[in-house]
């Protein structure tokens, strides 16, 4: 019998990977390409074959990221049984996510001007909105295509908003202190519609 060998992942998906890693042991601005090659098994070169440079992995990172995490919550909030599960569901989720992610957790400790600027005024409205799009379809068995769309970018301000905050007062990693707020304050104006 023989063990198949799973292939190794292509160079842009490692060497996305390879920066996320960097970020959350160094910081953005101390992640070199040697470091990035190095962390993805591949030469400098070779990763100048992909991409013009440092910037350019980056952008990628955060789009593919962004996908990434999108989908996990669009995940949880389809599988709860009513819309007020699916609120609580995509929550957590995304705050747990963010709370995980070393590479981001990390530059909001250390380096906070490298995120800061994308989640404030234009950046951050246009972030929002490609969020509220992004997780809309997380209630699209509750509500019609406008209102998800309305109801996944008032959580991403919600989320946003607690998340950011150094000791917000709900923890919304934790579901039931997530339901209670989300019960409370903000379930009641999402299904008003």
């Amino acid at each position: 019998m023989t063990l198949a060998v799973a292939a190794p992942a292509p160079v842009d998906v490692r060497a996305r990977e390879a920066l996320l890693t960097c970020v959350g042991r160094f910081g953005l601005a101390k992640t070199t390409i040697d470091d990035i090659a190095r962390e993805a098994g591949c030469s400098r070169a070779t990763l100048y074959r992909y991409f013009d440079g440092k910037p350019e992995i980056v952008r990628r990172a955060v789009v593919a990221e962004h996908e990434r995490i999108a989908g996990v919550v669009v995940d949880a909030g389809r599988t709860a049984a009513t819309f007020a599960d699916a609120v609580v569901a995509v929550v957590t989720t995304g705050a747990r996510e963010l709370r995980a992610h070393e590479a981001l957790q990390f530059l909001l400790a250390h380096e906070p001007e490298a995120v800061l600027g994308h989640l404030a005024f234009g950046p951050g409205d246009r972030l929002l909105v490609a969020l509220g799009d992004a997780i809309a379809p997380a209630f699209d068995r509750w509500l019609a295509p406008d209102d998800a769309t309305r109801a996944g970018d008032w959580l991403a301000r919600v989320v946003r908003s607690y998340v950011l905050m150094p000791h917000p007062p709900v923890d919304f990693t934790d579901p039931r202190a997530a339901r209670a707020f989300l019960v409370q304050l903000v379930i009641p104006g999402l299904e008003s519609r």
